[in-house]
Order: structure tokens, then sequence, then C-alpha cells
């Protein structure tokens, strides 16, 4: 069915809103102011903080696909860090082993990656909700073990670490930090763009239709597990850049820890569902709000002890904390940080409708 003519789409919770035909300028304005602030940042601040910065992207970029699987097309996984383990290994072998230019390799993480989320799909095409759910959890804590096996770095361990020049900046006038965190945010933005222009599209109109009614989908022509099937391997292809660009920005792929991947994991799902899951900028505001909640929690003398009373370091605290402002933020906000904030604008112009529209109506009533 065709969208109807003269009017404006948006996509909240994953159900596109029809307003008036008006150019977003608001949002047009807010997002220049956006993007002059992150191409101002890594020159107002040390390496340091802006190595942070640059977790943060690519932890988006890992909500965001994990968004498309979970939030758009229902299904639930919490095993995408063993797709962002995939990409990170991809991405160090080639680079350690191989002595491939880094930046060549993060097509190629994507590609592979995007390949075994494939494969993942296909037997969890049977199953679905926790089911799915268990399976992608057993990915995530099996992938370690398996790593193990086959990858060996030095000391015999599976653990790859490209040296400093390996992933050091193109360009003279940057910093090392600071083209880490350029790369990472033009992937941001570039994936970000092809996920806004997804959901807008066909496709991506069947991916929202099988999450809310897979029958009646089916029986106006969707290919229900065609649909499912590319929608993982897109979301596992996204995981796996940004476990691509992990390997760049903290010089590691490291499965030594069996408990890591299944951590990240967690992780994706926490910074979807603060931002607001079935939200395109929702993952991004996801992982800056969890990234630092968590820098918070893990410093004793930051801001967030202090307000709680707590003097002493509380790193033992940390995912106490954690869990409970999730609560809290699930409990106030169930649609999320952009949700919330859409569904308040649009009760907000509900009550105060714009003048301009009052005058269409006048006019058109004489």
């Amino acid at each position: 069915m065709s969208e109807p003519t003269g009017v404006d789409t948006e996509v909240v919770m994953g159900v596109p809103e029809v307003g008036p035909a008006t150019f977003p300028w608001a949002r047009l304005v807010a997002g220049l102011v956006v993007l002059a602030v992150a191409v101002i940042l890594p020159y107002s601040i040390n390496d340091e903080p802006l190595n942070i910065v640059a977790q943060v992207l690519y932890l988006a970029i890992a909500a965001m696909g994990l968004n498309l699987l979970t939030g758009f097309n229902g299904q639930v996984s919490i095993g995408h860090g063993a797709f962002f383990g995939v990409g990170a290994f991809a991405s160090a072998i080639l680079v350690v082993d191989h002595g491939w230019t880094y930046e060549w390799t993060i097509p190629i993480a994507a590609i592979v990656s995007g390949l075994v989320g494939a494969v993942v799909a296909f037997p969890a095409l049977r199953v679905k909700g926790l089911y799915l759910a268990l399976i992608t959890l057993g990915l995530a804590v099996l992938f370690p073990v398996v790593t193990k096996r086959f990858v060996k770095g030095s000391g015999g361990v599976a653990l790859l670490k490209p040296t400093r020049r390996q992933v050091s900046s193109q360009f003279p006038d940057l910093s090392d930090a600071q083209y880490q965190y350029f790369v990472c945010l033009v992937v941001l933005l570039l994936l970000f763009l092809l996920a806004h222009n997804l959901m807008r599209s066909r496709v991506g109109r069947a991916i929202i239709a099988v999450r809310d009614q897979e029958v009646a989908a089916s029986t106006v022509g969707v290919d229900v597990a065609r649909v499912k099937v590319l929608t993982f391997a897109v979301s596992a292809a996204y995981a796996g850049v940004a476990g691509s660009l992990s390997v760049m920005v903290l010089r590691v792929a490291d499965a030594t820890n069996p408990l890591v991947y299944f951590q990240l994991s967690i992780e994706f799902l926490i910074a979807m569902v603060i931002g607001g899951a079935a939200t395109i900028s929702g993952p991004v505001v996801g992982a800056i709000f969890l990234v630092f909640i968590r820098r918070q929690t893990d410093q004793g003398t930051d801001l967030l002890p202090r307000l709680l009373g707590v003097e002493d370091r509380t790193e033992q605290l940390a995912p106490a904390l954690l869990g409970g402002i999730l609560i809290v933020l699930t409990y106030v906000l169930p649609e999320g940080l952009v949700g919330g904030f859409r569904r308040l604008k649009a009760k907000f112009q509900a009550r105060y409708p714009r003048r301009s529209v009052q005058t269409a109506d006048e006019s058109s009533s004489t």
C-alpha cells in the first residue's frame, strides 16, 4: 500500500506517524548543531576522554544493529556480543597476521559478521521469543570457547594486539586519538543514514510488518523467512563493524574472558532500551547515557556517587547502581529517552497546535 501523499512520516516505536507535510527545520538545525559539536569536540578535549567518546560511537553502532533486529523486527537477541567479536577478530587477524591496512578490514568484518548472522538466522527461524533469546545467549557464551580453539595470539592465547603503527593516524595533522574518533564518527553517520533510509523503504515496512503481524504480512506477499534472515544479517554486520572499530580504538581483540561477549551483549541491549527501541536515534542516545552512568559508577570521586552519598570507591556497587538506574528509567520512560521525548512533543503539539495549522483550517472552512 502506498503512503498518503502530502504528508510527512516519522517512525516512532516502529510505527509511521503521519502529520502535516512541513519541512523539519527544527530537526535539521538540531542535526547541524550536533554535527558541528561532534566535529569541534576532538580539538577541545584530551586524548583520554576522546578515546572514551570513540567507544561510545562504536557501542552506538552495535546497539543500532540490535535495534534493527529486536526493536523493529521483533527478534529477541542477547548474543550480539558474538557478532561483535567476529568483527573484532576478523580485523585483528587481517592486520596482525596478514599485514592488511586497518581501514580495509572494516568492510570485511561487516561481511564476515553478516554471513555468520545469516547462518545463525536460518535455524533461528524455527523458534521465537525466549527460545530465540536462549539460542543467541548460547552463541555469546560459546564464542570465546570456539575462538580459543582456532585463534592463537602471542603466548598461545586468543588475544591479538595490533601495534600502534598498524592503527595509527593516516593524516599528519591528526593525532591517533583524533583520527580514530573521526573514523568512528564517519562510520556511525553512514550506518545511521543507512538505517534511517532502510526503515523508510519498502523493506523497512516489511520488517515492521513481520514484527507486528507475521501471519498478516505473509498473506499479503511478504516473504517472512527472507525478511528475518536479511534483518539478522544486517544487524550482525552492524555489530561486526563495531567490533572492528573497537580493535582500532582499544588495540586488542580478546577472547580470554569467557563472559566478556555476554556482557557486551547485555550492554547493547541496555543502550537500546534506554535510548528507545524501534527509534533510529535511540541507540545513540542510549550509548551516551550508558557510558556516562558506567563511568560515574566506576569512579567513586565522580558526580553520581557523591549525589548518592557514597564517598568511597564504588566499583563493587557499579552493577547494582546501573541496574537500579535502568529499572527507574524503564518504569518512568518505558519507550526510552527518545520515545518519551517524541511522545511528550506529540502531546504538546496536540494541546498547542501551530498557528499556521489553525489558520489553514480557518481558511478552508470559509
